[in-house]
């Protein structure tokens, strides 16, 4: 059985970081694109960011230059590391393997100004 799990959400203040962790069962992260998306109240769902197999990345242009997601194969774990957020930042977090169904339930992530 496949699962995905996000954690590492909160409440910060602007300005500040997080980083997001979505740890994968029953199936190798590094063998797949596997994404970060969000969704906020009201507004439409963005892509954040994704990593290829190959280790290429690709950043939504909102997020570019503040976010980095990088994968760690031995813990088979993505990482979506979250810098100079700000209030349009907040949304719940999903990591999604790329081409497939598999989602994880999301990680709730709320700045305040």
């Amino acid at each position: 059985q496949v699962q995905l799990v996000e954690s590492g959400g909160g409440l910060v203040q602007a300005g500040g970081s997080l980083t997001l962790s979505c740890a994968a069962s029953g199936i190798t992260l590094s063998l797949n694109a596997i994404g970060w998306y969000r969704q906020a109240p009201g507004k439409q769902g963005d892509m954040v960011a994704t990593i290829s197999s190959g280790g290429n990345t690709n950043y939504g242009d909102s997020v570019k230059g503040r976010f980095t997601i990088s994968r760690d194969n031995a813990k088979n774990t993505v990482y979506l590391q979250m810098n100079s957020l700000k209030p349009e930042d907040t949304a719940v977090y999903y990591c999604r393997c790329i081409g497939t169904t598999y989602w994880g339930q999301g990680t709730q992530v709320t700045i305040s100004s």
